[in-house]
Parts: C-alpha cells; sequence; structure tokens
C-alpha cells in the first residue's frame, strides 16, 4: 500500500516555473515507478511524465519534452516535476501515481492511468496568459 501526496501547484503567469513534489508513505517506494498525470476541466486524463524505481529511465509526453523534468530521492521518499516555460493549455489539476515496477530494462515505462495503482488527491496549476 502506498499513500501519495502532492503539493506545489499554485497560480503562475505564462513563462514561469513550478515545481511539483510527491510524497509518499511505506517502506517500499523504490519498488515501484511513478508518474505525472493531470488532468484539465473537461478533458480526461492524461499522462504527463513517469520515471523508473531506480531513476534510470525516464518518459514524457511529447507536448512536455524539454519543459518538464521528472525526478525521484528514493532516500526520501518523494517524486518530483519541475515544470519550466509554462503554458496556458498546462493549466490542470496534476495527480502523481504509483505503479509496482516491472524491473525490466525491456518494458517501457507505462503512460496510462489503468496501469497505476495508487494515486494523490492532485495539486491544482493554473497558468494566466
Amino acid at each position: 500500500q502506498v499513500q501519495l501526496v502532492e503539493s506545489g501547484g499554485g497560480l503562475v503567469q505564462a513563462g514561469g516555473s513550478l515545481r511539483l513534489s510527491c510524497a509518499a508513505s511505506g517502506r517500499t517506494f523504490s519498488r515501484y515507478d511513478m508518474g505525472w498525470f493531470r488532468q484539465a476541466p473537461g478533458k480526461e486524463r492524461e499522462f504527463v511524465a513517469a520515471i523508473n524505481w531506480s531513476a534510470g529511465s525516464r518518459r514524457y509526453v511529447d507536448s512536455v519534452k524539454g519543459r518538464f523534468t521528472i525526478s525521484r530521492d528514493n532516500a526520501k521518499n518523494t517524486v518530483d516535476l519541475q515544470i519550466n516555460s509554462l503554458k496556458p493549455e498546462d493549466t490542470a489539476v496534476y495527480y502523481c501515481a504509483a505503479t509496482r515496477s516491472s524491473f525490466s530494462l525491456f518494458s517501457p515505462l507505462r503512460n496510462t492511468s489503468q496501469e497505476y495503482d495508487y494515486w494523490g488527491q492532485g495539486t491544482q496549476v493554473t497558468v494566466s496568459s
């Protein structure tokens, strides 16, 4: 069982930056691949980024490549999402999620919400133009 709590959201002007953080409970954090998703009003939840258990592999949706960076600290049980060059279309509730790692070097990181088992409550990011 993993409990996730996000923080760091807020209101920011376009072009600005935010750093979202997700704190995980439990002693088995390093057994999970972690992901960030977002959901804008009236839209489906969308994959944003994922990182594997060892931080040796990352995956991003094309729309955030070069602007978002996912990282994790297994000693602190945290996973962060650094968001730069924010755009109004980045406005959404951002969710942290966890899925048991396959520990495979050949499997791509999961990028659908159905593949993730544990979710945080979300943190709102609003970007003004």
